[in-house]
């Protein structure tokens, strides 16, 4: 929750479980799943919210908190006077009658893991309970480790649907799995993103509600609102209503970029080109962009216009041309226009296949942990080790002295004009 820490409560203090509730139906089926997971029976108490605050005001927070709201007037409010006696790091899981779905949002979005809506049966609360541990199991976000230097790196799409969003979810998932760095997989698409959609994982509300309030956006906040998708690896992504319209300075996507700093060693960002004209703020602190391409005269138009522009917005970022999707033989332009066109060399190149793409849809995993052949995995495996390089070596600034490229490619006999 959301509350000042007491300095005078020791984390070593803290049970791992308590709860407070109105019924003795509620009662009696929490004692048997809290003593399956090895907590004391005894922790069940009797008084609902109320009673929660009074105990909490004096005594430390538990690990798990679970809370009847059934007996609540103003179930929001009361919430709200729950996270100023409980301490960061609780996890709080609600129970209540009330079924209206403005309700759950709004409790969610003020830092509660889960509202259970009364009557639920022992197998819903064995999967809340299972849910809430997993969040306290996993690395905590704010633990990042000193030693590894975070890494920032923004993948955009020169062209919609050459599949920057794949590779954007991929980077953040070897980022994880592979360099074992926590890392957060940002998806600034508020409407049609798709980072939490290729995890097989619902996005939530965190990244609209940060939009809407920046002013809520902190440490805790970030805890509460990303997706855990691993061990190693949060998203932080939208599906917001078409009907929704967000009209904003970009202040609370500066907030996030500097909180998720603060608490992994890794952010991707999946940046739309759009974003790049309204928020140019965005890139400052890049370490890394990754430009994903196709060969198509469209493409290389674009390629040239965005390489230019981050010339001139993030000289510090390191540039990495990702041509994706590649087919031998049967493109608008040959590689080697496309780089005359670019003035600059295509630095990978990740061959079309099919099939991987139809099973990481289908499964709901990264395309890079489902592509395991060495045709995929090597091009994949050579783009994290251009995005450490850019930290590890201290790159930064990394492009080249050369003269402006053309503001339109050659149309040569390749293309389909």
């Amino acid at each position: 929750m959301n509350a000042p820490f007491n300095a005078a409560r020791a984390p070593s203090l803290r049970d791992p479980f308590s709860a407070f509730v109105c019924d003795d139906a509620t009662a009696e089926m929490l004692r048997p799943i809290a003593v399956e997971h090895g907590w004391a029976p005894e922790k069940v108490n009797k008084g609902g919210l109320r009673n929660a605050i009074q105990t909490l005001s004096v005594s430390a927070s538990p690990s798990i908190l679970f809370v009847d709201l059934s007996e609540s007037g103003d179930p929001l409010n009361d919430i709200n006077a729950l996270a100023e006696v409980c301490e960061p790091g609780t996890v709080v899981i609600a129970a209540g009658q009330v079924n209206d779905v403005r309700l759950y949002r709004d409790l969610v979005a003020s830092g509660l893991q889960d509202y259970l809506l009364k009557p639920f049966t022992p197998d819903q609360l064995r999967d809340t309970f299972a849910h809430a541990q997993l969040t306290i199991s996993g690395p905590r976000l704010n633990e990042a480790t000193t030693d590894k230097p975070h890494v920032v790196a923004a993948v955009i799409g020169a062209r919609g649907g050459v599949g920057a969003s794949t590779i954007a979810a991929s980077l953040a998932w070897m980022l994880g799995d592979k360099q074992n760095r926590s890392t957060a997989l940002l998806d600034l698409d508020i409407h049609f993103g798709t980072g939490a959609l290729a995890l097989d994982l619902e996005p939530g509300r965190g990244l609209t509600d940060a939009i809407e309030n920046p002013s809520r956006i902190d440490g805790l906040f970030i805890e509460r609102a990303m997706v855990r998708a691993n061990e190693k690896l949060c998203v932080l992504s939208a599906e917001a209503p078409l009907s929704q319209a967000f009209m904003n300075d970009g202040s609370a996507f500066y907030q996030l970029q500097e909180e998720i700093r603060n608490a992994f060693e890794s952010t991707v960002m999946d940046l739309p080109r759009g974003m790049l004209v309204q928020h140019p703020h965005l890139v400052n602190e890049v370490h890394v962009a990754v430009v994903v391409v196709e060969f198509t005269l469209a493409a290389t138009r674009d390629a040239i216009r965005i390489l230019s522009w981050l010339k001139s917005n993030a000289p510090q970022a390191k540039v990495v041309v990702v041509a994706n999707r590649a087919q031998s033989g049967h493109q608008e332009i040959s590689r080697k226009d496309f780089e005359q066109a670019i003035e600059r060399n295509v630095d990978i190149v990740i061959p079309q296949d099919g099939k991987a793409a139809a099973q990481s849809a289908k499964l709901g995993q990264p395309f890079a942990k489902v592509a395991t052949g060495a045709k995929l995995a090597q091009p994949l495996a050579q783009l994290v080790e251009a995005t450490i390089s850019a930290v590890d070596s201290g790159e930064g600034g990394a492009h080249e002295e050369e003269p402006g490229p053309r503001l339109r490619p050659p149309r040569t006999g390749n293309a389909m004009c």
